[in-house]
């Protein structure tokens, strides 16, 4: 603004937060069940309270049908933003574009890029699985056979896929014998089970190497049932830092790493670029990522026997 410059000379500029304060944000989301997913929400609500917002989150327990008829609504009370979270925009673009059009600004949290979206913040997806897979395949010694979990509807976890797909070319000693689309919530016993099925099918110590987690609550569930099964030589690598992973870490278990994500920082940065966008401005890019690092038994100063 052209008189910017004369109220910063006055001392009166005020900030994004004093700007937006009183402002009504809701979130939505259709996996607050999954642990990252909670602490991104609790964090940004933090954030929001610190800011002088209330926050109205929506779960809809993964029923993208219904998330698409909540944001609906959400917009219908013309909030002053929107937060997605662990979303991809294009899987509800009708109703994303409804709400920018509104004047709403919809901002996404560990999510993708849209034309209609002020800002995304998320991690290099791509980054983090070619830590943990480059990790994962060093461990078994390159070679032997894994199994992978995902979840190809979060746009993240479809990025880490493509990381493990040319980490498997790059390393054909490598092979997948089995794979798996995890339903949330529910999962951890999801994956178990899942996994139950693939141990019988590839029956025999050595059959299986390595367990791929495109999260963390998946590799836990594999773990339950790699341990009910008793068997041997089957290493686990995740994603997020989830805190019963890194205790399994720690206990020097077969999951052996996971690349931890920083979900707090998401929030934080989310909820100071749409006190900039609600302000008036402009966030400072259309997507920004948070930092992330690689957790293991040497990281975390553990010695196992």
């Amino acid at each position: 603004m052209k008189f910017a410059l004369t109220l910063a000379a006055a001392g009166l500029v005020l900030s994004s937060a004093a700007y937006a304060a009183g402002e009504k944000i809701a979130v939505v989301t259709p996996y607050l069940s999954a642990v990252a997913t909670k602490e991104m929400v609790d964090t940004f609500k933090t954030e929001a309270t610190a800011k002088g917002w209330t926050v109205d989150v929506v779960d809809t327990a993964g029923d993208m049908g219904a998330f698409a008829s909540r944001l609906e609504d959400v917009t219908s009370k013309k909030p002053a933003g929107i937060v997605l979270v662990s979303v991809n925009p294009e899987q509800v673009q009708a109703q994303v574009d409804k709400a920018a059009a509104a004047g709403i600004p919809v901002a996404a949290m560990d999510g993708a890029k849209n034309k209609s979206v002020v800002v995304n913040v998320t991690s290099d997806n791509y980054v983090l699985d070619k830590t943990m897979s480059e990790f994962l395949f060093k461990a078994m010694g390159g070679k032997g056979n894994i199994v992978r979990f995902y979840h190809s509807a979060h746009p993240g976890v479809r990025q880490r896929e493509i990381a493990l797909d040319d980490a498997m070319k790059a390393n054909p000693a490598i092979k997948e014998v089995g794979k798996y689309f995890v339903q949330v919530p529910g999962q951890v016993d999801n994956s178990r089970t899942a996994m139950d099925s693939m141990l019988l099918a590839n029956a025999g110590d050595g059959a299986i190497n390595g367990v791929w987690a495109a999260w963390d609550e998946p590799g836990i569930g594999a773990k339950l049932a790699i341990d009910a099964a008793g068997r041997k030589g089957i290493v686990i690598a995740g994603i997020d830092g989830n805190p019963q992973a890194i205790e399994l870490i720690k206990g020097c278990t077969n999951y052996i790493g996971t690349v931890g994500q920083g979900f707090g920082d998401m929030a934080k940065i989310t909820a100071d670029q749409l006190a900039k966008v609600i302000a008036g401005g402009k966030a400072d890019k259309d997507e920004l990522y948070a930092p992330v690092k690689l957790i293991t038994r040497e990281s975390l100063g553990v010695t196992c026997k």
